[in-house]
């Protein structure tokens, strides 16, 4: 059967003729008008090539098919990480990274920027010398060179053996999680003395502030933030994470906020150590989002999916007297249980918004089937 234009481009793509595949690609445009798999490979294509502004270009027109695509957002971020645009890239990242929590090409970027605090210059190096194309998305293997990943994959073998010891001894050095239980060691995202000094953006016309702080305001919300991780208390952490990202903070000090969000974990219900209010998220959702809450109350409105679900948690209302609030919540990536509507639930899920309005993501639910 012959290949469509789509397939024949990503054929050649794996074969690193991306030009051919452009050409390709753009003779059969009036074809696939309204196709997300055409644009969205065409950028890939156009981004390989380097030309990052016709790929931006072709990204957009995807986005306004598909907007939840792994490629595409993995595409969109390598636009701005090249650009030095790290505070954008890293939101890209941490979106792939709710929809795909195994994206490894997302985490070695979000570990790169980790390593180098968004230095732009370092960025350039990697535009330059084509390493940044590890973190473009996947194209698979170029089959000319098969022989040459098989002898690269023996050596590597024999290579891994004395880099086991190395990389054991090198995060040991790191402290990420050290044995003794301590938190990832922040030394190195600590204010400088001139974003002590000057931590306010003096032109925030391009952003969208929520919040105006003072100096004091800023420095001691990230002291807080700081304060709270090493403090377990993630949530706490992530609220004031939330006041600097929303407010009249310097460029650098939002993007040492964005990083150190990366470093926080997901709790437990038993790990949870702030929870929030129905009334606190919904007076003001944007210093509550991505923080955890245990909310319990019983089920209504449910609906069903292939490999997920939703419905509407009524809030305090297990005794069935009072009910506090009202939200939507979306389980997915765990076994979706078969919830009684009749019986008190306990969720613990991820404050997210859909627009303005909130919902939760679930990740642990409770449901005693005695009660």
């Amino acid at each position: 059967m012959k290949r469509s234009a789509i397939e024949t481009a990503k054929k050649m793509m794996t074969l690193r003729d991306f030009e051919g595949a452009i050409k390709i690609l753009q003779s059969r445009a009036e074809m696939y008008e309204d196709s997300f798999d055409y644009y969205c490979t065409l950028g890939i294509a156009c981004l390989y090539s380097g030309d990052a502004g016709l790929a931006s270009y072709n990204f957009e027109f995807a986005r306004r098919i598909k907007m939840n695509d792994t490629r595409l957002l993995l595409g969109q971020a390598a636009i701005f990480l090249r650009r030095g645009d790290t505070e954008r890239a890293i939101q890209y990242y941490l979106d792939i990274l709710d929809l795909d929590p195994q994206c490894q090409v997302a985490k070695n970027a979000m570990d790169f920027l980790r390593e180098i605090h968004g230095d732009y210059e370092t960025i350039c190096r990697w535009v330059d010398s084509r390493k940044i194309e590890q973190f473009y998305p996947p194209i698979g293997v170029n089959p000319k060179k098969v022989g040459a990943f098989i002898l690269a994959a023996v050596a590597g073998i024999i290579f891994g053996i004395a880099a086991v010891n190395f990389i054991g001894n090198l995060m040991a050095k790191k402290n990420l999680y050290a044995a003794d239980g301590n938190r990832a060691d922040l030394s190195e995202f600590a204010l400088t003395s001139d974003e002590e000094k000057n931590p306010q953006e003096k032109d925030v016309s391009e952003n969208l502030v929520h919040y105006i702080l003072s100096d004091r305001e800023i420095t001691n919300a990230y002291e807080k933030a700081s304060m709270c991780f090493n403090a377990y208390n993630d949530n706490g952490a992530q609220v004031e994470i939330n006041r600097i990202l929303n407010s009249n903070a310097s460029s650098s000090i939002r993007q040492k906020a964005r990083l150190l969000m990366t470093y926080l974990s997901e709790p437990t219900f038993d790990s949870l150590k702030e929870n929030y209010s129905v009334d606190q998220v919904k007076a003001d959702p944007k210093l509550y989002l991505d923080c955890f809450v245990d909310w319990s109350g019983r089920v209504a409105n449910e609906i069903k999916y292939e490999s997920s679900e939703e419905f509407t948690l009524l809030v305090g209302y297990e005794d069935q007297k009072n009910v506090q609030g009202t939200v939507t919540v979306k389980l997915s990536y765990i076994p979706v249980p078969q919830l009684d509507g009749s019986k008190p639930v306990r969720i613990l899920g991820r404050i997210c918004l859909d627009g303005d309005k909130v919902y939760l993501q679930g990740k642990s639910v409770y449901q005693n089937i005695n009660d």
